[in-house]
């Protein structure tokens, strides 16, 4: 049995979230494609590493009915960008503030491209022995950092609820990307200072973006603030492959 039911007339959306930030980071664009009858899965992406967490989304892939379009923020880009790779029914690729990597970049590759990213000097690392480390934005600069278009309110909640990544995840290289096979659309706010926003126009255009969607003065989590614009989008891009 699928995770979710199908929809005569729209694709399934899967939403993949990035490092810093957990499932409920989609809630705003959730219950506007709800509302507009798209079957929904906002996964809980592991943040363990590129290979691993791409394995983790094409075993969810497979378990679900009909086209599918893939939405991914931040290192959810990377996720989608392994994950959708030769698979028919993924008809579309959205990125929101997300990573569009090539074979043999990383994330941290694409995010030190160009001038203007401050998250090494937030982040705080917790040793997981052989594992590596966690890493966290530290609660006290998240606001800042990681969601400065948000309410103060909003943004510490999330800074309490946020999930680690693997520190040797944001510099796994990426493998053969699905832009190159999957039309792709692009969304992302010019005061992004996780991913500068000149990375961000750079991975739009290599990816042929069918649509690039800059917000002024959006942080690098501007799909929680203009969820409308996200979903709009999404909708965009599910009518331009159905």
């Amino acid at each position: 049995m699928s995770i979710t039911s199908t929809s005569p007339i729209h694709p399934t959306v899967i939403l993949v979230h990035g490092a810093f930030a957990d499932a409920s980071s989609w809630n705003g664009v959730v219950r506007i494609l709800l509302d507009q009858g798209f079957p929904v899965i906002a996964v809980a992406n592991p943040l363990r590493g590129v290979a691993a967490d791409a394995a983790y989304l094409r075993a969810l892939l497979a378990d679900v009915s009909g086209d599918i379009l893939l939405v991914g923020h931040s290192y959810g880009g990377t996720v989608i960008t392994n994950g959708a790779t030769d698979n028919p029914q993924v008809r579309g690729l959205v990125y929101v503030g997300g990573f569009a990597p090539d074979s043999g970049e990383s994330a941290a590759d694409l995010a030190g491209r160009y001038e203007g990213g401050t998250l090494g000097d937030t982040l705080t690392a917790v040793p997981l022995g052989d594992a590596g480390n966690d890493l966290y934005i530290q609660q006290e600069k998240y606001h800042e950092q990681f969601a400065a278009d948000s309410p103060a309110d909003v943004a510490s909640v999330m800074a309490v609820t946020q999930r680690p990544i693997v520190e040797a995840a944001l510099n796994e290289p990426s493998t053969a990307p699905a832009w190159k096979q999957i039309p792709s659309w692009f969304l992302f706010g010019s005061d992004d200072k996780n991913i500068p926003v000149a990375s961000h126009r750079y991975m739009a255009e290599r990816a042929g973006s069918r649509r690039t969607v800059e917000i002024r003065g959006g942080s690098h989590t501007v799909g929680i603030p203009e969820a409308a614009q996200v979903a709009d989008l999404i909708s965009e891009a599910a009518g331009s492959v159905r």
